[in-house]
């Protein structure tokens, strides 16, 4: 991290031009609508919980990663002690440096501290290195959620 310090924080308004740009480096293609809804909720619901968080440099308050989530509030059945991490990402400068596995911490230690017991992900079960680092930050398949998909 070149001598810098990371801060984890939760996430806010002025933060979402740098999360669609360090998306945009990951992912080679730009998601703006997906944020656009994502910042929306985070921002104008009566019923979102804070659960996203951003890493940013000490120093001069870049961005350079994030983790979105949210508690489910009994979708499906399922109660508010659960919750799901649906977008992680560092920017490609700095990554491999413990920035996502900090970013996974605080954001579990976060939804721990407000009463979550289990936290889900998706990933592409083809995406080998997504897989890695989930299992490597103590993430494994779930034994009671399965993911159902059909064609129209």
């Amino acid at each position: 991290m070149n001598g810098s310090t990371i801060n984890i924080r939760l996430m806010k308004a002025d933060d979402f031009d740098a999360v669609v740009g360090i998306d945009e480096k990951v992912r080679k293609a730009s998601r703006l609508a997906y944020y656009d809804l994502k910042f929306e909720k985070l921002l104008e619901s009566n019923e979102y919980v804070p659960t996203s968080l951003v890493a940013e440099e000490e120093e001069d308050g870049t961005v350079v990663g994030f983790v979105m989530g949210e508690l489910y509030m009994g979708e499906y059945g399922i109660s508010q002690e659960g919750a799901t991490l649906d977008t992680i990402g560092v920017d490609p400068n700095h990554q491999h440096k413990g920035i996502g596995e900090r970013l996974i911490n605080e954001f579990v230690d976060h939804l721990k501290d407000l009463g979550v017991q289990k936290i889900n992900t998706l990933i592409d079960k083809n995406d080998s290195e997504l897989m890695h680092f989930f299992s490597t930050n103590r993430f494994s398949p779930s034994k009671t959620i399965i993911s159902l998909e059909r064609s129209p």
